[in-house]
């Protein structure tokens, strides 16, 4: 059964598809690595992979290249089918299993996979329970889970100028256009983690929280900031204007080379499936 969440998720993808990889992956933490590879290390000693709202299919490239000698078996998951298209096009991929489906009701036998990776996606989930029962089940006792989701703004750059430009707009939209609420909020804080994976089987999580530097030209940031959700139904003309605002000011703090300076957190939350 597919909720309102998922038909919203669906449809934004369907017209956004990439979203997510266009504004994160030329992001880099302190150690150089993009998200996208510190999820990939995090389970780099895995021969068989799930990636859990794979999108179009960036992280399970790296995941192939990084398991190219060892024949690592790869799968991914994804509510859209239009995103499932683009990763079918990337080097590797074409090889993977990669199906249209829900988190909830995983199409896999029991234990299947050793390891299994999610970037900013898990947290978009809803019946966090459920979805946690079905990684327990589709994971071998011992798999690691590694898991990427959104903290927030890093601290006196674009982002915080974007959201104090944006939030009271998503506030003051009409009811028919506000998004529909995504996802679980336990799950972004190791608490939280813990309270709804431990229960399911997993060992308690290994939390960290990381800086992403996004710092880029006007047009990159924008493609950043500008995919969130809640610009899915807004009306476009607000869209607009937001953005000559927000790129005005956002001018006002540029880098002698043109980049915008821009930042934000991301906690990454490592996980063991326990034995039966």
């Amino acid at each position: 059964m597919t909720t309102v969440e998922e038909a919203f998720l669906r449809a934004f993808h369907a017209a956004h598809p990439a979203v997510t990889a266009r504004a994160m992956a030329h992001g880099r933490a302190e150690d150089g690595r993009s998200s996208y590879e510190i999820l990939r290390d995090r389970v780099s000693g895995c021969a068989r992979v799930l990636d859990l709202g794979c999108g179009d299919g960036l992280l399970l490239e790296l995941l192939g290249e990084q398991g190219r000698k060892a024949g690592r078996a790869l799968a991914g998951i994804d509510l859209s089918a239009e995103e499932l298209a683009l990763a079918r096009r990337r080097p590797g991929v074409d090889r993977a299993d990669l199906r249209v489906g829900r988190a909830q009701q995983l199409p896999f036998p029991d234990g299947r996979f050793d390891g299994c990776v999610s970037h900013m996606a898990l947290m978009l989930m809803s019946d966090a329970e459920r979805v946690a029962a079905e990684l327990a089940r589709v994971l071998d006792p011992g798999g690691t889970l590694a898991v990427v989701l959104g903290g927030g703004a890093a601290g006196g750059e674009a982002y915080e100028r974007f959201l104090r430009l944006a939030v009271p707009l998503f506030k003051a939209a009409p009811a028919e256009q506000r998004i529909p609420p995504l996802g679980d909020r336990r799950l972004r804080t190791r608490e939280g983690f813990d309270a709804v994976f431990g229960p399911a089987g997993f060992g308690p999580a290994e939390w960290e929280t990381v800086r992403i530097d996004l710092t880029g030209p006007p047009e990159r940031i924008w493609d950043c900031l500008g995919g969130f959700y809640d610009f899915g139904p807004l009306d476009p003309a607000v869209t607009a204007d937001l953005r000559v605002r927000f790129e005005a000011e956002s001018a006002e703090t540029a880098l002698p080379d043109g980049r915008i300076p821009c930042a934000m957190t991301v906690h990454i939350a490592t996980a063991v499936r326990s034995g039966r």
